[in-house]
């Protein structure tokens, strides 16, 4: 984050495409090495030092490794191959459900008014928060799940009415209302609003009263979205994995990258207007495999092989957005 403050944080000048194209490579491989990292050292997260210590983490958060006490080091490889399988397969779908975020944050800054310039430090203190926000989320969620393990069929229910609902308003135009809008109006109703921005201010002094910008307004809606988006991404990746710190670690990573893959999408995320389509498959997907727990290894469907599919949703939805472009709408007269 610092490296990220240090590039795009210098100045308010709007953040270009190469930067944004070079941060989003060093996060990508930032994620990379970390998934290198798990493969060689992975037993360290939980301290498994032998072979029982293994096994019972491999209970504990529901591997279903088929571990050998014959062999100890052929188990401890089968179990950091499987744990850094997870960790990828999370990233990706967490930095895939991610880009509906991007959606939202365009219509927040142009419904606001915010100038190009100053979207880079309401993203990086979103994402401070944001980055809080899922530490909270993700370790209660696998508190909840410890103990009562029925909360994952009310995740993949969840997931699956979340994405047959994506799907059947794909094409409803969204719209943000500034003046009407919830958080606004509670801001304003324990808050003094100064009426204008005041350059990259989030607060501004006058007459020794101080007053909340606009722009901090913005931030404090880009706050309550990722908090939206949290309770559809953060069960959608206990459906990858039930250990917390590979939870927990998959999710901050791809949200750590959500600042420069917003700069790098910005101006083109309408051209892939079938990411919605494929969002909602990887969510309903997501969520029948939850639901289907307890046959998902009779069906063979392995985390490799989940992240195939999961990749393949992916690619179709962006390569056909590409193949058949939206047509523009025709103005009535």
């Amino acid at each position: 984050m610092a490296m990220d403050l240090g590039l795009f944080g210098k100045s308010d000048k709007p953040v270009s495409l190469k930067q944004a194209g070079f941060m989003s490579a060093v996060w990508v491989s930032f994620a990379l090495g970390f998934y290198v990292l798990i493969l060689n050292y992975g037993q360290l997260l939980h301290h498994v030092d032998s072979f029982a210590a293994l096994r019972d983490v491999n209970i504990k958060n529901f591997h279903q490794l088929k571990l050998n006490p014959n062999d100890w080091g052929g188990s401890l490889d089968l179990y950091r191959k499987n744990l850094g399988l997870e960790f990828l397969t999370g990233y990706v779908v967490e930095y895939a459900l991610s880009v509906d975020n991007i959606f939202v944050m365009v219509l927040i800054f142009t419904a606001f008014g915010v100038e190009p310039r100053y979207y880079h430090k309401v993203l990086l203190w979103g994402i401070i928060g944001a980055v809080v926000m899922r530490f909270l989320f993700i370790f209660v969620g696998a508190a909840l799940i410890e103990q009562f393990h029925w909360v994952l069929y009310l995740f993949g229910a969840f997931l699956v009415y979340t994405g047959v609902t994506m799907f059947i308003n794909r094409n409803q135009q969204e719209s943000i209302d500034p003046e009407n809008h919830k958080v606004v109006k509670l801001a304003s109703r324990y808050f003094s609003v100064h009426p204008k921005f005041e350059g990259n201010k989030f607060f501004v002094k006058i007459n020794k009263k101080k007053f909340i910008t606009p722009l901090f307004l913005v931030l404090l809606i880009i706050e309550v979205t990722d908090l939206v988006f949290a309770v559809d991404s953060i069960p959608a990746i206990f459906s990858v994995t039930k250990d917390p710190y590979i939870v927990f670690f998959s999710n901050i990573f791809a949200i750590m990258g959500l600042r420069s893959m917003f700069f790098l999408l910005v101006n083109i995320i309408d051209k892939f207007h079938y990411l919605k389509v494929g969002l909602a498959v990887l969510l309903a997907f997501i969520g029948l495999k939850m639901l289907l727990a307890n046959y998902v290894d009779q069906i063979g469907l392995t985390t490799g092989r989940s992240l195939l599919i999961i990749l393949a949703i992916l690619v179709i939805s962006i390569v056909s957005s590409l193949l058949f472009p939206k047509k523009p709408e025709i103005k009535k007269a």
